[in-house]
């Protein structure tokens, strides 16, 4: 498969795209998220402008104000001079593909702010609801220059595991009426967060929910110093090991004091919020800024880059193979031509696909 060469249209698109211009912008996104001829070419150019935005992920059941959430700590960031891209995933529509929901109606609070940039996206049929494009797309929005890009996704329980995969830092918003939900999806949400936070919690039931929320940390990693706040963003059961081992007080305090800089895990925070007042927004920057530079520090921010970027290639890959077997090799033709002899038993789907693959490989 020969790759598509940038034309010169293309080039003065990328032109206007460095300069800063949000309708270049648009256009460069629309371009990727359709796929269009060249979509490759361009993110290939704007490859090596990745790596300076932070990637917030943002995930949770449905009715967990994530919307509300997103904004506040949008507006949260441009209070500091920063800028904010959001990318807001809902599921498609069945009928035309788009997204239902519409996530720049309900953040119409900050949709007029120069300093935010919001684009609704479709899952389209992505288990984990987020499709390549979507990441395609974030990554667009790193190049132009963000300081900090938010993906909010629907969240669907397990299926999302795939956010932690796109996002630096991630965050699961859960409701103080989530607590049976935690309970049959705590496995997945373990793997997910790196951030919970309880949302609405001046609703009854929030302090219960954030206790169980610890808890289960708590047990996953056998911390045993359960006295020490999780908010911190370090794991200090090092440091009771030392002391467990007869370290003197001399040895523990520069630990201690280093033990931010060379820890090896980050301890999960739980922090509640009332998104609608920004209560607690503030603090959630700050623990995500906290994360982000543990993440530099410890060395972890690069492993997940590396692991980014190895799955992107396998998904454009899989997107090139699909694109050869259905297109380029006739694949759509053979199958639809094999249809009358499938439904009357004169063939096999195993057969069919064989058929297939063979005229792949000549």
């Amino acid at each position: 498969m020969d790759t598509i060469r940038l034309t010169p249209a293309h080039e003065q698109l990328l032109a206007d795209f460095r300069a800063g211009k949000r309708l270049a912008l648009a256009r460069v996104i629309s371009i990727v998220e359709n796929e269009r001829d060249g979509f490759q070419a361009i993110l290939g150019e704007l490859h090596s402008s990745l790596g300076r935005a932070q990637r917030i992920g943002v995930t949770g059941p449905p009715g967990a104000g994530k919307s509300t959430l997103t904004s506040a700590l949008a507006t949260s960031y441009r209070e500091r001079g920063e800028t904010v891209a959001i990318v807001a995933v809902d599921p498609s529509s069945p009928f035309t593909g788009g997204a239902l929901l519409g996530d720049r109606i309900r953040m119409g609070d900050i949709s007029t702010d120069p300093g935010i940039f919001i684009r609704s996206m479709a899952a389209r049929g992505s288990l984990g609801g987020l499709a390549i494009t979507t990441r395609e797309v974030v990554d667009v929005l790193d190049a132009f220059g963000f300081d900090r890009i938010i993906i909010e996704t629907v969240g669907v329980g397990q299926s999302e595991l795939d956010i932690a995969a796109a996002a630096d830092s991630t965050i699961v918003v859960l409701v103080p009426e989530s607590g049976d939900s935690v309970q049959a999806m705590k496995a997945g949400l373990m793997e997910v967060a790196d951030l919970f936070v309880v949302n609405k919690s001046d609703r009854p039931g929030a302090d219960k929910l954030a206790r169980e929320i610890e808890l289960m940390i708590r047990l996953r990693s056998g911390d045993a110093l359960r006295h020490v706040p999780a908010h911190h963003g370090v794991d200090l059961s090092r440091l009771g090991a030392r002391r467990a081992k007869g370290a003197n007080a001399a040895e523990v305090a520069p630990a201690a004091e280093s033990a931010a800089a060379d820890v090896a895990t980050w301890s999960i925070p739980v922090l509640q919020t009332v998104a609608e007042t920004s209560q607690g927004v503030p603090e959630l920057r700050d623990t995500l800024d906290r994360h982000w530079g543990w993440l530099e520090q410890s060395g972890e921010g690069d492993r997940r880059r590396g692991a980014r970027l190895e799955q992107k290639v396998r998904e454009v890959v899989d997107r090139m193979m699909r694109e050869m077997v259905w297109r380029d090799a006739g694949g759509e033709i053979i199958l639809q031509e094999a249809i009358g002899q499938l439904k009357d038993g004169a063939t096999t789907p195993y057969d069919v696909a064989a058929r297939i693959v063979r005229g792949i490989m000549g």
